[in-house]
């Protein structure tokens, strides 16, 4: 595994290059057009195959780590033996620098499948041709909130904060998960201390950036603190580093297991539009039939309740199904409000 890691790793310098291409230019009209069939570039991407290719002999799958990359290494293998037992050739997890380096594994060649969020899984479609197969399923839903959060709740919420179903304390109807909600109170963020991913992130940075910027704040207006996991931006916060911090929602929950008090002081005061959820991805080079074995393989595994207890260890995944890559483009949308693309 560790030669794994480290042979994707060396791929973050080239993904960062991608990214930022990505970022200033959105990808070219041609590699649009070829991963779309030719299609108007407007047109949701949905992929590529190769019906001239040899079967594999084995697979590589991609995970970027929404919090400690040690506890995924473990965490990863029941998906391993599972997929490894439904497609009859070895099935190898490896764990990527961040996510344009699992978008460059992928292009590559380096791995053949990748679990990626939903611009990643638009990116390496419009540039790779990847297949976006499937996208994950959480309590039923396959679409999440952003979350924006503080440890200064007199500042941030019109109401009281009260005990949402899990036992953590919430502000401005938030509890349900649903956004948009608390929206009002995002102007406050002015001048604060924020938590934040990199722009690559849907949830950490694309989703509630673009918040701010209708609320007429800019990230020029906050001191960001630049952190490299969800769960780290929660621990920004619960730590007094930051004031206000953005995640998915509730990655608090994640936080809890090793800080039980972080949802008493760390509270939710406003959630984004509905952030589609991530998925899958199929590489472009394998055959159609291949491509369809390691879907149906999946979304196999997520039907029973062992494939539910894995990919609930893994990303919080209680269930997967066909990708609509119609939806995918909210992202892409979003990121091109801040100028991402």
């Amino acid at each position: 595994m560790k030669k794994n890691v480290s042979t994707l790793a060396a791929w973050s310098a080239l993904a960062l290059a991608g990214a930022l291409a990505l970022s200033s230019c959105g990808v070219s009209q041609e590699s649009a057009d070829s991963a779309s069939g030719g299609a108007n570039p407007a047109v949701a991407c949905t992929g590529t195959s190769d019906a001239s290719a040899a079967s594999p002999t084995k697979l590589t799958l991609a995970l970027v780590p929404s919090g400690d990359a040690k506890k995924l290494v473990d965490t990863v293998k029941p998906l391993e033996e599972a997929l490894t037992s439904r497609l009859g050739i070895p099935v190898k997890g490896v764990i990527t620098a961040d996510y344009q380096a699992a978008v460059e594994a992928i292009g590559a060649n380096q791995a053949q499948i990748g679990m990626l969020p939903s611009l990643q899984m638009s990116q390496a479609c419009e540039k790779y041709g990847a297949v976006p197969a499937l996208q994950t399923l959480r309590k039923g839903k396959s679409s999440y909130a952003a979350q924006m959060f503080t440890n200064n709740p007199d500042k941030y919420c019109t109401d009281k904060p009260a005990a949402g179903p899990n036992g953590m304390l919430y502000c401005n109807g938030t509890s349900s998960g649903n956004g948009p909600a608390g929206l009002d109170s995002v102007a406050k963020i002015k001048g604060a201390t924020v938590s934040m991913l990199s722009p690559a992130s849907p949830a950490g940075y694309i989703f509630p950036v673009a918040a701010m910027k209708a609320a007429g704040v800019a990230v020029e207006d906050v001191s960001p603190i630049k952190v490299t996991a969800n769960d780290a931006s929660v621990l920004a916060v619960y730590k007094g580093d930051a004031e206000v911090g953005f995640s998915y929602w509730d990655a608090r929950e994640v936080v809890a297991k090793d800080n039980p008090d972080v949802g008493s002081k760390v509270v939710v005061f406003a959630l984004t539009n509905e952030v589609p959820n991530d998925g899958m991805s199929i590489s472009s080079k394998l055959s159609p039939d291949w491509q369809k074995k390691i879907s149906d393989a999946m979304l196999d595994f997520a039907g029973t309740p062992d494939g539910v207890a894995a990919l609930t260890a893994i990303y919080q995944i209680t269930g997967m199904k066909p990708a609509d890559p119609q939806s995918l483009q909210k992202t892409q949308e979003a990121a091109r409000s801040i100028g991402l693309g």
